[in-house]
């Protein structure tokens, strides 16, 4: 037990724990939403994605961005799974066929498979945050498509 300076022991049986005794007045929070904080799995979010944006009719194609250099088509599958994706284009340097260029496509066969994969945007792919969009459907030659201004 605690001493006064003096050496008397204090007596705090009198002192009230609490700031005050009207339980009414007690603040309670309102329930929280786990599904909207940051630390929930982005996959759990509905996707920020402006549906108007999504293509009407195939190909439905996701651009892939900031992809390691030793990423695969079978990864990018795996990245996916449970989607049901048709095909994935990995561009290469044309100046050494070896080196990929970083960035890719993956078409799905379905406009849900589309919206859902938008969804897993900043996810990590081996060691690389990706960038998962809609692709421009102008664009099929494997190059990057303009960046917004």
């Amino acid at each position: 037990l605690a001493t006064c300076a003096c050496g008397h022991i204090p007596d705090f049986s009198a002192v009230s724990t609490t700031w005050h005794s009207n339980d009414d007045d007690v603040y309670r929070a309102p329930p929280i939403d786990r599904s909207i904080l940051p630390t929930a799995p982005r996959a759990a979010r509905e996707p920020n994605i402006d549906r108007s944006r999504l293509p009407k009719s195939p190909p439905y194609t996701a651009f892939l961005g900031n992809l390691p250099y030793d990423v695969t088509e079978e990864s990018i599958k795996d990245f996916f799974r449970g989607l049901n994706i048709s095909a994935v284009r990995l561009p290469r340097e044309p100046t050494n066929p070896e080196r990929l260029k970083g960035f890719g496509y993956a078409e799905f066969e379905d406009i849900d498979s589309l919206f859902q994969a938008l969804s897993l945007n900043e996810e990590s792919l081996g060691n690389r945050r990706i960038r998962v969009d809609v692709a421009d459907q102008a664009q099929d030659k494997g190059e990057r498509p303009a960046e917004d201004a």
